[in-house]
């Protein structure tokens, strides 16, 4: 498995960071890759997010805040840095579904001016609680108005776009999202492929749910994560490849690049489907109205 390798054709792009020194950024990319396993990097389990907020569920939050994110988790992780130092060229990040806020420190360690925003009032707590000096706010569903219009370089979403039921409510957020980035600015959403549920991981287990291999395009699905003490399964939406596609054209963003990490030998993790099936859907998205960028290739895996 070679590493996912996107090039611009004339654009120079590649290893410009826009107020962040290229070499900062590199570093904090190299650092990012060492020590992961002790990164305690987030996987947003919610609901849709016009509908209730099971992390509002003080139980559930307070298990998940304390999630150390290792196993699967840590694979979804592994490669952002690279990717993003690649795609992103300015040093203000918006962290959409920030929940905890670890996400939202990830992206503060690789040097960017991050601002988390989520719509549950217990996990705003949680990350403030957790990082005093962040920046991180309660939203209502869908409101973008705190924030300018063209203002963000990247916007970064870790499971929250695969939790959304309804996919008109999915293009309409996405779209205001879009709304917020600089002409060459960036979209990064992470997400579960539909894989995820039917198959067992080192941190999930769906073995008890056989009815989701049976299910279709915003079903409802379950699944557990065993790296907490709170063993309720969580409900999530499932959505395909190219139900993205379609929300992505909906909401007036253009895939640039996309990656699927897969586990590799000898990392700190006694992988399981994590070898062959890739769980997370790593996707890079530009807007419409941006510059010219075409991807020439992706590649499944590292």
């Amino acid at each position: 498995m070679g590493s996912a390798i996107f090039r611009h054709p004339g654009s120079g792009r590649a290893g410009r960071h826009r107020g962040v020194p290229r070499e900062t950024l590199q570093d904090a990319a190299d650092r990012q890759h060492a020590h992961l396993p002790n990164l305690a990097v987030t996987r947003r389990r919610r609901t849709c997010l016009s509908f209730l907020n099971v992390y509002n569920d003080a139980r559930r939050a307070d298990a998940y805040a304390t999630l150390e994110f290792p196993g699967t988790y840590w694979l979804a992780f592994r490669d952002l840095p690279e990717i993003i130092a690649r795609h992103v060229t300015g040093p203000v990040a918006l962290d959409f579904g920030c929940g905890a806020g670890r996400s939202t420190r990830f992206l503060k360690r690789l040097g960017f001016d991050a601002t988390g925003v989520d719509v549950s009032a217990s996990m705003i707590e949680h990350a403030r609680n957790a990082d005093p000096a962040g920046s991180y706010r309660l939203i209502e569903d869908g409101d973008f108005g705190g924030f300018e219009a063209g203002s963000i370089d990247l916007i970064f979403s870790a499971f929250a776009f695969d939790n959304i039921a309804v996919e008109a409510r999915r293009a309409h957020l996405l779209g205001g999202l879009r709304s917020l980035l600089k002409r060459d600015g960036r979209v990064i959403l992470l997400d579960s492929t539909a894989e995820i549920y039917t198959h067992e991981w080192v941190s999930f287990s769906t073995s008890a749910f056989p009815e989701n291999c049976a299910a279709g395009t915003g079903d409802t699905v379950r699944i557990v994560m065993t790296d907490v003490v709170d063993q309720r399964p969580v409900v999530d939406y499932i959505w395909f490849q190219e139900d993205y596609l379609r929300l992505f054209n909906a909401a007036g963003l253009r895939l640039i690049a996309q990656h699927r990490p897969l586990g590799m030998g000898g990392e700190p993790w006694p992988w399981k489907s994590e070898l062959s099936v890739a769980p997370w859907a790593i996707y890079v998205l530009a807007s419409d109205e941006g510059d010219g960028i075409q991807v020439d290739r992706h590649h499944e895996g590292r």
